[in-house]
């Protein structure tokens, strides 16, 4: 046992601060059972059976303000390099444990906010908790700020707050500006109340929330995170990039998908606006599942008709776009004869 636990037990103490007293008492029962003294350091921790377990695990929450997120080691997350240099900084910050904590994901749907935070948790070996609105926000005047103020008291008190990440996904519900909403006073209330329990969040837990209504955020609130990650900063090449690597990993599943990276490149230029990743994923896999196996390139003709939302084939429109007359035959199924047919007889 250190004198900076005896100071740091004492300055809680003081300040009321029942949350960082219990962490400090939980470091020190840790430490007596790293040097030996077994006994002692279970009857610290016997001490405070409300919030300790004999052995501390994350997976025993079980309250209905919490859903227990999963994910695939198997599925792919291809970001950015600039996404990709934030959540290192993230990971070295909870590393060094200096109370950097709460991160903010903002961007549209599709850029892999919420998939990149369980691939935090998979990363620095946390258990990923999404908070359940549902449960958080009540109808009933001023039952959604004492639901918030419960519902930090659970995360300060987590058993292991160092093996959780709390997730707040999609916050702009709970957290919109009070200036643009129906009831003011209520959600000014609501947004006060997380304020408050940010400013007093425990800092062995790793908070993200994400949004992609940013800028209609209560600007107080943005305030009180350590860091604010862009999510929207895909260029088209970091999408060709992507796509590209999509085609890879599924395709080496399937085993008869011949890449034609150029050809995939023109189609995703056809999209307007420029295809989100999100979406890019599930159009890649599922074209190539539904693709024909006796085809390579089917996968890339079923690409195009979902880019296009029609079967109508416009010979003269892609060849505006720089097809070349054995890209359209892939893509459309129609030879290079007739092709060149349609595109005379419609000069």
């Amino acid at each position: 046992m250190k004198k900076n636990d005896i100071i740091d037990l004492i300055v809680a103490h003081v300040n009321h601060n029942d949350s960082a007293f219990k962490d400090v008492a939980y470091d020190i029962a840790m430490d007596f059972n790293k040097n030996g003294d077994k006994e002692l350091s279970t009857y610290i921790l016997s001490l405070f059976s409300s919030a300790f377990t004999l052995v501390p695990q994350s997976d025993t929450i079980e309250s209905n303000y919490f859903r227990k997120e999963t994910y695939s080691q198997n599925d792919p997350l291809f970001l950015p390099d600039k996404i990709q240099a934030d959540l290192v900084g993230i990971i070295n910050a909870a590393k060094r444990g200096i109370g950097i904590n709460k991160f903010l994901f903002v961007g549209a749907p599709g850029t892999g906010k919420t998939e990149s935070v369980r691939q935090l948790g998979r990363i620095l070996g946390r258990d990923v908790y999404s908070v359940n609105f549902e449960e958080v926000i009540d109808s009933k005047l001023g039952q959604s700020s004492k639901n918030i103020v419960s519902l930090f008291e659970e995360i300060n008190h987590f058993a292991r707050p160092d093996k959780v990440i709390v997730l707040f996904d999609e916050i702009d519900g709970l957290a919109l500006d009070r200036m643009n909403t129906h009831d003011i006073r209520e959600m000014g209330r609501v947004t006060s109340s997380f304020l408050k329990c940010l400013d007093n969040l425990n800092q062995k837990v790793i908070l993200v929330a994400t949004t992609n209504l940013y800028q209609s955020l209560d600007k107080a609130m943005t305030r009180r995170f350590d860091a604010v990650i862009d999510f929207d900063c895909y260029s088209k090449q970091d999408i060709y990039e992507i796509a590209d690597r999509f085609v890879s990993v599924y395709g080496s599943k399937i085993g008869f998908v011949r890449k034609e990276s150029r050809l995939l490149h023109k189609l995703l230029d056809l999209s307007d606006p420029m295809i989100r990743p999100g979406d890019l994923k599930n159009l890649i896999k599922t074209s190539l599942a539904f693709s024909d196996p006796e085809s390579e390139t089917d996968y890339l003709s079923r690409i195009y008709h979902s880019l296009k939302n029609t079967l109508d084939d416009d010979v003269t429109y892609l060849n505006s776009k720089g097809f070349t007359l054995r890209e359209i035959e892939t893509i459309t199924k129609i030879s290079k004869s007739t092709i060149s047919r349609m595109l005379k007889e419609g000069e």
